[in-house]
């Protein structure tokens, strides 16, 4: 069995992987946990590996290419055009393997800590039209006046 492209589809716990051939066909739909996820990858010979972008993926992605892989992320609305059938997480991560070997596809680079960390920073102070300071005065004004009465 050769694989050429696996396709990751990440959950809370679990996570659905699909294995595909050189030629795209699928040759292995298995699922895992975190740690079992790491194990089965680690001696494990493929080109490419890809996952929905999302603030686990960083993570997951980071510890993969510590073991020599080539790791891809890809924003959400960029698969979703792949999905052929009703959602399920093996379909998803089937599409995932297939979008993630297309030539024009744009990929998200993996974060670090510290990137995630700020980035986090900057949506509190951006978050939907509510600045950092009109967030503290506000959780403020709301701790005062439960306690005015």
């Amino acid at each position: 069995m050769q694989l050429h492209t696996i396709g990751i589809d990440l959950g809370k716990t679990v996570f659905h992987l699909v294995g595909l051939n050189p030629r795209g066909e699928v040759v292995v739909r298995k699922k895992f946990s975190r740690k079992q996820l790491l194990l089965f990858t680690a001696n494990l010979q493929v080109e490419l590996i890809g996952m929905e972008a999302c603030g686990g993926s960083h993570f997951l992605g980071r510890a993969l290419r510590e073991q020599g892989h080539e790791v891809r992320l890809m924003p959400a609305q960029y698969v979703k055009p792949y999905v052929k059938t009703n959602k399920s997480d093996y379909i998803d991560a089937e599409a995932i393997a297939e979008a993630v070997g297309r030539p024009k596809m744009r990929f998200v680079p993996i974060k670090s800590d510290d990137q995630l960390d700020l980035q986090s920073l900057h949506r509190v102070g951006d978050g939907n039209g509510i600045g950092f300071e009109c967030f503290t005065t506000s959780t403020r004004w709301k701790r005062s006046s439960r306690f005015s009465s």
